[in-house]
């Protein structure tokens, strides 16, 4: 009898399976309920069986029943951890509401989407779980190549099949170079787990040079799928034409497993204890943080602009993950969840506007959402909460990042604020203008039309539309009311200590719980208020600022990161392949 790890994988696949084979004779009903069904199953089993499991210990399962023996592993192990058990169950909740938004959304919708969507899911479950360095590959490029379906989902648009093709090959040649990574770590240890690996590099004294370099190339991969600078070119450009239903994964959670799958390699691989390393993944982490933010306050589109939103947020989870410490990657886990709860709802608000007036450019819509009450209210507290906004699972996480860093670390406070002042201010600036006819129309091209993915442009958007984007919201601002501090800081614990042990030789994995240092202390509540405010003030100057000096001597600067930006596959290549060069040297030297 399967465990639940692996029907948690094997469900989605098997569902997908059925309606690849049986779907177009079904009525949409049906296909619809199939694969809600299914979804909602892998959603009871990672909720409510597998969490209660892994809260005393983690679970391992190896695939065949092919254990090690004295510590040598030639089998393959599913490992269902705190972290990984959770991320999974954010995919599977994300699923839900993707799915559940689509039901009055397309055009037409074929067996085919859910399909995909399914495929999606069951890739992303598994490669959460997955303790197999080997398989994560496999599993990440079944999910790359489901993404590159869905961004050219509307194959008949050329904006459609251009997005698709930018994402497929940059990250195409990024899982190259994590293949290339894995071989040399084979090659050099023998060996394909994660922890025994690990155990192996350890065994011969730590890493040396060669495994420092197959580390970097094995996080380069995982870094082009998180967005991270300099590899985030692909990233808006699959936003902006994928439909809507599927950017709510994309930005809520698929970037973020780059992140994870790189925590998850550095602690196993290297130990979690490399000061180069550490270097390299704040140096880029910081690096994402800034040019995210400035690049998501330029855009006029706003699935664009949501997008580069979640550029800015991954460099935050990037850095969480240098600090190197249990309490930091706790405070990634909490701005991990508030995250994918208010960007999932901020999707689902641009898609409502889609529907309606068949365009998401912020300058065509201004004053055109008056009425939107509902959708109005999740762009305003979808912003705040991007700002900071207590008691939210973004604040929480950035509260409890810069905490965790020491004192030669004052930088990450300033981006911090930043960051949340440039994308929460973009969401506050959309808000001002579009559901408030705020400030004057501001000149320029008109935006572009976009064929809309219902039927006809609805006067009134179904409530079944809104609510998956009501409950997300909900969700991400009240993580740190919702989730016990303790239980996560266990988790983080469990995750960066121990790993070997349990998985090769059965040793108990519990942590002790440990306790958070306290939240709603001054400092932290000012630091969230700085964050809200930041963010208000660059909406304002944004919406009625009139030519203000420092925004037009930095016009220049403006145009010259547009035209980085430049849409074309070879110059993202380029960047690629700088990035590749800066993180190797960083991480060796």
């Amino acid at each position: 009898m399967l465990s639940p790890v692996e029907l948690a994988i094997a469900v989605p696949f098997l569902a997908a399976m059925v309606l690849a084979g049986a779907g177009r004779w079904l009525p949409r009903v049906v296909v619809d309920a199939v694969a809600m069904g299914a979804t909602l199953a892998v959603t009871g089993l990672l909720g409510a069986v597998l969490w209660e499991a892994v809260r005393y210990g983690t679970v391992v399962v190896w695939v065949g029943g092919w254990r090690p023996h004295g510590g040598v592993s030639t089998g393959i192990p599913l490992v269902a951890d705190p972290f990984a058990t959770a991320l999974a169950l954010v995919v599977a909740v994300l699923t839900v509401a993707a799915l559940l938004f689509s039901w009055r959304y397309f055009t037409e919708v074929q067996a085919v989407f859910h399909t995909l969507m399914l495929l999606f899911l069951g890739a992303m479950c598994a490669f959460a779980l997955t303790g197999d360095l080997f398989d994560a590959f496999v599993f990440f490029e079944l999910m790359s190549a489901v993404a590159y379906v869905l961004t050219g989902y509307r194959a008949d648009e050329a904006r459609s099949v251009h997005g698709g093709l930018n994402f497929g090959v940059v990250n195409s040649l990024a899982a190259y170079l994590s293949l290339t990574g894995i071989a040399l770590l084979y090659g050099r240890t023998g060996e394909l787990g994660f922890a025994a690996v690990g155990e192996q590099i350890r065994a011969a004294g730590g890493p040396d040079t060669g495994v420092r370099v197959a580390f970097a190339l094995v996080c380069t991969g995982f870094l082009v799928k998180a967005a991270a600078v300099p590899f985030h070119f692909w990233l808006a450009d699959a936003h902006a034409v994928a439909p809507t239903p599927v950017c709510v994964l994309f930005s809520g959670i698929m970037v973020e497993l780059g992140v994870y799958a790189v925590a998850r390699t550095y602690w196993t691989v290297l130990g979690g204890a490399e000061e180069t390393t550490a270097r390299a993944l704040a140096v880029f982490g910081g690096t994402t943080m800034l040019l995210g933010g400035v690049m998501c306050l330029l855009q006029r589109h706003i699935k664009r602009l949501l997008a580069y939103s979640t550029v800015s947020h991954v460099g935050l989870l990037v850095t969480c993950v240098a600090l190197a410490r249990a309490d930091a990657l706790a405070g990634g886990a909490f701005y991990l969840i508030g995250h994918a709860g208010v960007k999932g709802a901020l999707f689902v608000g641009a898609g409502a506007l889609l529907n309606r007036f068949e365009t998401v450019d912020e300058h065509e819509l201004r004053g055109r959402g008056r009425d939107m009450r509902v959708t109005s209210c999740l762009f305003l507290l979808g912003g705040l909460a991007l700002a900071g906004l207590p008691p939210g699972g973004m604040w929480l996480g950035k509260v409890l990042a810069e905490h965790a860093a020491p004192h030669g670390w004052w930088w990450l406070t300033v981006l911090g604020v930043l960051a949340s002042g440039l994308t929460g201010g973009a969401v506050l600036r959309v808000w001002l203008r579009v559901f408030r006819g705020a400030g004057r129309r501001p000149a320029g091209q008109a935006g572009e039309r976009e064929a809309g993915e219902t039927a006809a442009p609805t006067p009134r958007v179904p409530w079944l539309m809104l609510a998956p984007g009501l409950l997300l919201l909900a969700g991400g601002l009240l993580v740190a009311v919702l989730l016990s501090g303790p239980e996560v800081l266990r988790g983080a614990r469990t995750f960066t200590t121990g790993y070997a042990g349990t998985v090769l030789h059965g040793r108990p994995s519990l942590a002790h719980a440990g306790r958070l240092p306290e939240l709603w202390t001054a400092s932290a509540l000012v630091k969230g208020l700085a964050g809200v405010t930041a963010a208000l003030a660059v909406a304002a100057l944004a919406v009625w600022g009139r030519r203000v000096p420092p925004a037009a001597r930095a016009r220049p600067v403006w145009s010259a990161l547009h035209t980085l930006h430049s849409g074309h596959v070879g110059d993202y290549v380029a960047w690629l392949l700088a990035g590749i060069v800066l993180f190797t040297l960083l991480v060796i030297v």
